[in-house]
């Protein structure tokens, strides 16, 4: 990935992660709305709180995307968490959004993933 680009989308995830961040902030309950009913009944909370507390979680991936630090772990809780959205709000008019902004997460994930871990994910095989 070329450094514009990657500078490209990291903002835009960023941008994005900290405007959903925002509007979840301003009305949970409307959010909430978006929780499927058989994953309602799983939480140990209420969804407006689980809307809340997700809230927190998309302004802490954004900022860190925003800022360009940590930006691999900002990925991956990214990438778990729409993964998580996809699970518990079915198929819907705007999953296709979410696929792809989990894509784009994997994306920087792969991109910028430490070569220190357990597994170099950094290995250009198929270029």
């Amino acid at each position: 990935m070329s450094k514009a680009s990657f500078h490209i989308l990291r903002v835009g995830l960023a941008i994005t992660f900290l405007w959903i961040g925002i509007l979840i902030i301003k009305q949970p309950e409307a959010w909430a709305g978006y929780i499927a009913p058989w994953a309602t009944n799983l939480l140990p909370i209420s969804p407006v709180e689980a809307m809340q507390g997700t809230a927190v979680l998309d302004i802490i991936i954004g900022f860190l995307l925003l800022i360009d630090t940590l930006v691999w772990l900002a990925a991956l809780v990214g990438a778990l968490h729409l993964i998580t959205v996809l699970a518990v709000s079915g198929i819907t008019d705007i999953t296709v959004r979410d696929i792809a902004i989990f894509s784009g997460a994997v994306a920087l994930l792969l991109e910028r993933w430490p070569k220190n871990l357990l597994l170099d994910l950094s290995k250009k095989k198929y270029e």
